[in-house]
């Protein structure tokens, strides 16, 4: 709901068809009965073309991402850096997943628009976690020049 407020549109809540329409390419629908519902924990079934207008709700989407989000863990060891990428497989297509720790008090709408936002700059061919890692290299190779110099 946080997301169609600011500007994203929702194809489908709860249960999404999934086709596979290229080789390397998913879509994603709603079911025709719940196309533009939500529901909302509360407050009920809500029609989102119907309170926000139709352009706030898409009849489908390529799927580009799975974006898992799990209970912060604190025993649990999690990717900080964002090097990894790994994906997980839909109708015989990778998919990028990324596992996602939620907890109280985190802004879950700007944490998801990151996420794409990355997803996208990664697709452009940057990658701030290659980069910095490369910067570190070559930091770290600087000073073993420096030493052996010495």
């Amino acid at each position: 709901l946080e997301l169609v407020k600011r500007g994203h549109q929702l194809v489908a809540d709860d249960l999404v068809d999934v086709c596979r329409v290229s080789e390397n390419r998913l879509i994603g629908t709603s079911p025709e009965k719940i196309r533009h519902l939500m529901e909302v924990r509360g407050i009920g079934i809500i029609d989102i073309r119907a309170m926000y207008g139709i352009s706030a709700v898409s009849e489908s989407k390529t799927i580009d991402m799975v974006l898992e989000l799990v209970p912060w863990d604190g025993q649990r060891s999690y990717d900080r850096v964002g090097a990894l990428e790994e994906t997980i497989e839909i109708l015989g297509v990778p998919v990028f997943h990324q596992i996602m720790p939620v907890g109280p008090g985190r802004n879950l709408a700007i944490i998801i628009e990151v996420a794409a936002r990355n997803l996208s700059l990664k697709r452009m061919g940057y990658n701030a976690a290659l980069r910095l890692n490369e910067q570190l290299e070559k930091q770290a190779f600087s000073r073993d020049e420096e030493a052996y110099s010495n």
